[in-house]
């Protein structure tokens, strides 16, 4: 249906066009109360046709095809035939009206005076005008087709590696937390009913939230801190675990699942081989934005660790493409601590 409209309208405002142009034609003779030249209807045929042979034939098989100079050579020799007919038609037409009983001086003369006789440039001043006219809305319309192929293969590849790095989230983290479940269930923890809930409202969030372009800033923060819950009661030593929310969401949103990466390593990274974890997340709203921060002593997992910049690698895509001018990473290596400062305007 909604095609049927753009055409409808393409048509219409084309004939449009064309009884404007064709009123262009007659104006001249209609406002002086000059008889119509008989040339003039094939004039305004003629350049109908070349129009539309330039807009469907030319443009796509020779122009847009970056045969350029056989396309300029044709046009000019098609433009040249056609003022020469429409040139032809008039003159015949006019010698038919000079009467007979003149001699040959007087017809020769007559034939001079006659406007027909000097009208070749002016016919290919007619064509030419709906020609070009015809070139430049084909070209504009083409670029404006390839402009939007183009930012729909762009949305597609984004999406699709926004996809990408998505699953690239830490994938072992339920594994992980399913066995941190387990080891609380067979010591038979007051913790494993709590870690349940926590680990189930997490599962939710990535369930049907994650996949969403957008979420809830304050569903963002109650992911973090189930997140960061979960993480308490699966260590053994989290008293340097701390994690701080300032601010008011106000109803802001946010890419989903943005900050979990840098959480994910922090406790990764920054736990020792006794279990002992240090880690301080921020996490402060503002009226234009959000400043974020995790700060982590580094353990024996990052010192030992080979492959470690492969997530943040995949975060800053992931920003990149998401907030590629309004946000700013800093990320801090002293040898002793590890620091993230992420702010982003919203």
């Amino acid at each position: 249906m909604v095609l049927k409209k753009r055409y409808f309208w393409q048509i219409f405002i084309h004939v449009i066009l064309w009884l404007f142009f064709y009123g262009l034609l007659l104006y001249p003779f209609i406002s002086q109360e000059r008889p119509f030249p008989p040339d003039l209807h094939i004039r305004f045929i003629f350049s109908f046709l070349l129009f539309y042979i330039n807009y469907y034939y030319l443009i796509p098989k020779l122009l847009l095809k970056k045969n350029v100079a056989n396309y300029i050579v044709i046009s000019i020799v098609l433009i040249i035939i056609f003022g020469l007919i429409v040139n032809i038609f008039g003159n015949l037409s006019f010698i038919k009206t000079i009467p007979a009983e003149l001699n040959d001086l007087q017809k020769r003369h007559l034939r001079s005076e006659n406007p027909e006789f000097r009208s070749f440039f002016m016919s290919i001043i007619t064509f030419g005008i709906p020609y070009v006219v015809s070139s430049l809305l084909r070209i504009y319309i083409e670029w404006n087709r390839n402009e939007d192929l183009r930012k729909i293969t762009e949305n597609e590849k984004v999406n699709s590696e926004l996809q990408f790095l998505k699953t690239q989230l830490n994938p072992h983290f339920l594994f992980n937390s399913l066995n941190a479940i387990y080891s609380l269930s067979v010591k038979k923890s007051d913790k494993t009913s709590e870690a349940i809930i926590n680990l189930s409202e997490l599962m939710r969030y990535m369930l049907y939230e994650a996949d969403k372009d957008l979420a809830p800033l304050s569903k963002e923060i109650e992911y973090i801190k189930n997140y960061v819950q979960l993480q308490r009661l699966r260590l053994s030593d989290t008293e340097n675990v701390l994690l701080k929310i300032s601010g008011e969401d106000k109803q802001k949103s946010i890419a989903p699942l943005l900050f979990i990466s840098f959480i994910e390593n922090a406790f990764k990274y920054g736990t020792d081989f006794k279990g002992k974890t240090n880690v301080k997340i921020s996490l402060s709203i503002f009226d234009d934005g959000i400043h974020f921060s995790v700060i982590n002593k580094i353990g024996a997992f990052r010192k030992e660790a080979k492959n470690s910049g492969v997530g943040l690698t995949n975060i800053k895509n992931r920003l990149n493409l998401l907030y590629p001018d309004s946000h700013e990473l800093f990320v801090e290596n002293d040898g002793e601590n590890y620091c993230v400062r992420l702010t982003l305007k919203l």
